[in-house]
């Protein structure tokens, strides 16, 4: 299925969505607490952004201003916009309209790939994205039949998708003269900064007094240093190994995780949709790396 060479970084994507599927617990926890899911994004980002400044902080700048644009496109597409479209997303429209459409940043960055890096399109990739896709449908909804069509939800979702595959290719376009700790910490900065432009209208109200609870900081510790920090280093690092196309299609594995830690964290059921939907995912995903 991989080349020899290929299997360490295949191994940190894997390893990578498998971490971000487990962050829906955490986000719901904080969410449950009264921290809103903007507070949190801002919470994680600066914390990731301190984090990675302790071990990458000799280079400030990029080489030249196009360079420096590149990279907070990047912050915005892969930090605030994304984050925030999403959130968005999840007040006006179902839950499972939103685990749905995100997943098809994999497709849409399969697509502009062709678009501005001529890369093929092969036809295992497109289909294994296609069963992947019908697989977290049968995840998502988990058996249901409900679906409720939101144009405004539904349309915001596909815009955190499409800012997700900017950010992959605009990742492929640095990686080949920048380090992935420097490109990191670049992405949580401006990831914060572009945020502070959401709050000017929006203004943010901090509930210090919740920041004391453990359950609130250690949730913040895991998003921060290992959700954010970590996760980010590892899926810039198969970026640049794998390609934008191929590293994407692990985010179809993202609701599978989540459905499995929902089942033991917060004891939701698995049904035997999903279950067919979960061997759907695991066999497109198979069919795409090939």
């Amino acid at each position: 299925m991989f080349k020899s060479k290929d299997l360490l970084y295949h191994s940190i994507a894997i390893l990578t969505v498998i971490i971000w599927g487990t962050t829906f617990v955490s986000t719901k926890i904080l969410i449950n607490t009264g921290l809103s899911p903007v507070e949190i994004l801002l919470y994680r980002f600066v914390l990731a952004y301190f984090c990675i400044l302790t071990i990458a902080h000799r280079r400030l700048w990029a080489n030249c201003v196009k360079d420096e644009f590149l990279l907070f496109l990047s912050g915005l597409c892969g930090g605030s916009l994304y984050f925030i479209a999403e959130n968005t997303a999840l007040g006006i429209t179902l839950a499972s309209n939103v685990s749905l459409l995100i997943c098809t940043a994999p497709i849409i960055t399969t697509v502009l790939s062709h678009l501005f890096y001529k890369e093929s399109l092969r036809k295992g990739l497109l289909y294994g994205s296609l069963v992947a896709l019908f697989g977290v449908g049968l995840v998502v909804f988990n058996g249901s039949v409900l679906l409720k069509v939101n144009p405004l939800g539904d349309f915001l979702t596909l815009v955190a998708a499409t800012m997700w595959a900017f950010y992959c290719l605009i990742l492929k376009r640095l990686s080949r003269s920048y380090p992935t700790l420097f490109i990191t910490r670049k992405v949580f900065f401006y990831g914060i900064l572009s945020l502070f432009f959401y709050f000017a209208i929006y203004p943010l109200n901090i509930k210090l007094e919740l920041l004391k609870l453990p359950v609130v900081y250690l949730n913040i510790l895991f998003l921060g240093v290992i959700a954010s920090m970590l996760c980010y280093i590892m899926w810039n690092t198969a970026v640049r190994a794998l390609g934008a196309s191929k590293t994407a299609n692990y985010i179809y594995i993202v609701p599978l995780v989540t459905l499995i830690t929902s089942a033991i964290f917060l004891s939701e059921t698995i049904t035997i949709a999903s279950g067919i939907g979960a061997l759907a995912i695991i066999s497109g995903v198979y069919i795409a790396e090939r």
